[in-house]
C-alpha cells in the first residue's frame, strides 16, 4: 500500500522568493526609468517642433502685414 501523503513530494513555489521579488521590483524600476526618458525625449522633440511652427507662423503674419 502506498501512503496518500508523502513527504518527499515536490512543492510548487507559488509565492515569489525574496530574490524574485527584488528582481521584479528592479525590472519595474528600470521600465519606469526608460519610459520617463522616452517621455522626456518626446517632449523635447514636440517642444522644438512647436517652436519651429510658431516661428513660421510669426514670419507668415509679418509678411502679410507688410
Amino acid at each position: 500500500m502506498e501512503p496518500t501523503c508523502r513527504k518527499d513530494k515536490v512543492k510548487l513555489n507559488s509565492t515569489p522568493t525574496r530574490g524574485d521579488r527584488a528582481k521584479q521590483k528592479s525590472a519595474q524600476q528600470e521600465l519606469k526609468q526608460r519610459q520617463r526618458a522616452e517621455i522626456y525625449a518626446l517632449n523635447k522633440v514636440m517642444t522644438e517642433l512647436e517652436q519651429q511652427q510658431f516661428e513660421a507662423f510669426c514670419k507668415q503674419m509679418q509678411s502679410q502685414g507688410e
